[in-house]
């Protein structure tokens, strides 16, 4: 009888429609630095997506396939992020690849989903290269975060604004610090402006007390620091040391936990680059904050640009999945991409054409905000700004003069 039973079974399921089967996920990559220094940018991208996936499957996932991340660690690694570029690409074959924090990582990983036309969505990194290596009408590379060209500009822009000339740049040697410090220059150019004195440092330095002694006897009457978050930090650090009280500028890594914490809080009053900040009134961005809480309880967040520039990137994706009809090969969801049917409401702004065939970059320059550290957590550094947040900042077209 127990024979007869387990054939009848086995015939069923045979027999049985493919929707009834077992139901194969949809595999999505991720490769972000979930140790080392910039960790706090890789884990909250990953915690971002992994709120994206759990909302997305509670409600059927894809035509009833859940997502499923493959996650990665590359620790800030270049050599370690091309490892693992290849590994999900070429081994695991995941639909589309969420990742990079590091300009210098992503630059040396690009070639691999470019060369076998595989979907690249980079929601942290933000070096301007990434982006501009390959043509747009032919790349697989996305972004939903702020290259460094806008940045720049929009620092530039601010200090200019507040009658500012004399301007001191403090500037890492990494790869993210030098294609950063020539798209500051170029940024100082356009406002008829030279460097005052610029100043280098390698990334893991516990003090740059001797620096800041340096450029505050210089004379300037500005400060940019341009690097990741832990330094960032002791660039406040310093700063503070020094009783130097010019104003502090920054790219999006001021923003960043550990740039807090290895000030000890020297950051607050640090003007920084911001595509979002902690919002209450806006309700996708409550909700979102809620839905983070709920897989991790750090605070502050480790980096809310990276975890809502995620979020929305995996929500943009499934909405291309739709729009290209059931195909998932990379060439159907590159064309859905930039295509888009319609507008998608996220956290960051409303997406309502984030790509096209000429243009891979989600951010434009009019969607920044100017942030600051205040009372320990992120704000608006103007309270006019946090007036206005209600106002939805949409993509400008690339045609159009970028304005705050």
């Amino acid at each position: 009888m127990k024979r007869v039973a387990s054939a009848a079974i086995l015939a069923a399921v045979l027999s049985a429609p493919a929707w009834a089967q077992a139901v194969q996920p949809i595999r999505i990559g991720l490769i972000f630095p979930l140790t080392g220094g910039s960790s706090d940018m890789g884990n909250s991208a990953r915690v971002g997506a992994e709120v994206a996936v759990r909302e997305i499957n509670e409600v059927g996932g894809y035509l009833g396939r859940p997502l499923e991340l493959v996650i990665r660690d590359d620790k800030a690694d270049p050599d370690t992020g091309l490892q693992l570029a290849q590994e999900l690409v070429l081994k695991e074959k995941v639909t589309a690849t969420f990742g990079f924090c590091n300009t210098g990582v992503a630059m040396k990983a690009l070639d691999v989903f470019q060369a076998n036309k595989a979907i690249l969505m980079v929601t942290c990194a933000t070096g301007t290269g990434i982006t501009a290596k390959h043509p747009p009408a032919d790349s697989y590379i996305f972004r939903t975060s702020a290259r460094d060209q806008i940045q720049t500009q929009f620092l530039v822009d601010e200090i200019v604004r507040r009658g500012l000339t004399r301007v001191a740049l403090l500037v890492d040697t990494s790869g993210y610090g030098d294609a950063g410090l020539k798209d500051l220059e170029a940024a100082l150019g356009r406002a008829n402006l030279k460097p005052h004195a610029v100043a280098r440092f390698k990334v893991g330095v516990k003090t740059l007390d001797e620096e800041m002694k340096q450029l505050k006897a210089s004379g300037a009457d500005a400060l940019i620091g341009w690097t990741v978050g832990p330094e960032e930090g002791v660039i406040s650090a310093s700063r503070v040391n020094a009783g130097w009280k010019v104003p502090q500028f920054g790219p999006w890594g001021l923003s960043h936990a550990s740039a807090f914490a290895t000030s000890g809080g020297k950051v607050d009053g640090a003007a920084m680059v911001q595509t979002v900040l902690p919002n209450p009134f806006l309700e996708r961005n409550s909700s979102f904050l809620r839905g983070y809480a709920k897989i991790s309880k750090e605070a502050p967040v480790g980096s809310m640009m990276s975890a809502a520039q995620t979020y929305d990137a995996i929500h943009l994706l499934l909405r291309a999945m739709f729009d290209s009809k059931g195909d998932l090969g990379s060439a159907a969801l590159k064309k859905a991409l930039e295509n888009p049917s319609g507008p998608y409401r996220g956290v960051v702004t409303v997406y309502d054409r984030p790509f096209s065939p000429a243009d891979h970059d989600a951010i434009s320059a009019n969607m920044l905000w100017l942030g600051t550290w205040r009372n320990n957590e992120r704000a608006y550094y103007y309270k006019d700004d946090e007036r206005k947040a209600s106002i939805i900042r949409r993509k400008e077209k690339a045609t159009q003069t970028a304005a705050r």
